[in-house]
């Protein structure tokens, strides 16, 4: 998300939606703010989502499988040795090259952007807090992280053949 004039900058999201069953579903996200300094990176870091799987391990108390698209960080170099050095708790599945019907977190960053509609920020701090609030907010309604997987036409468990 961008924001122009002063206080300018970009909002960078990245976040899981963790499922099991009988479970309720977890949402765990982590935000970057680029002020559009020079030098600065422009997206989220291969140590930024390696930090949000670890914590994502860590409060679920149990192995990951985590079904990822093909973003250029997803695949780097940087981002296959974290994968390799965790493979003890950490099992990836790759999407298909461009399959965002597949993927149940693209739903949470649909009804995030349909809450931010029709709404003014004083600059990129503030639409830092709104984001990270209506995350935390998303984070509390199951019902809709639920939602998120079932418009994908995933199911938690195999049917049989």
């Amino acid at each position: 998300m961008h924001v122009s004039g002063k206080g300018s900058g970009r909002v960078s999201i990245a976040g899981l939606v963790a499922y099991r069953p009988r479970r309720q579903p977890r949402l765990f996200y982590r935000t970057a703010v680029h002020r559009g300094r020079k030098g600065e990176r422009r997206s989220l870091s291969e140590q930024n989502y390696a930090t949000l799987l670890t914590t994502a391990h860590q409060r679920l108390h149990g192995p990951v499988i985590l079904i990822w698209d093909n973003l250029n960080t997803h695949l780097s170099k940087r981002m296959r040795v974290f994968l390799d050095a965790n493979t003890d708790w950490l099992t990836v599945v790759r999407l298909p090259a461009y399959a965002p019907d597949l993927n149940a977190a693209e739903g949470v960053w649909s009804l995030l952007k349909r809450s931010l509609g029709n709404a003014i920020w004083t600059g990129i701090d503030d639409l830092t807090h709104t984001v990270k609030t209506r995350l935390r907010h998303l984070q509390h309604r199951p019902d809709a992280l639920t939602g998120c997987l079932t418009q994908t036409g995933l199911t938690l468990t195999p049917n049989p053949p």
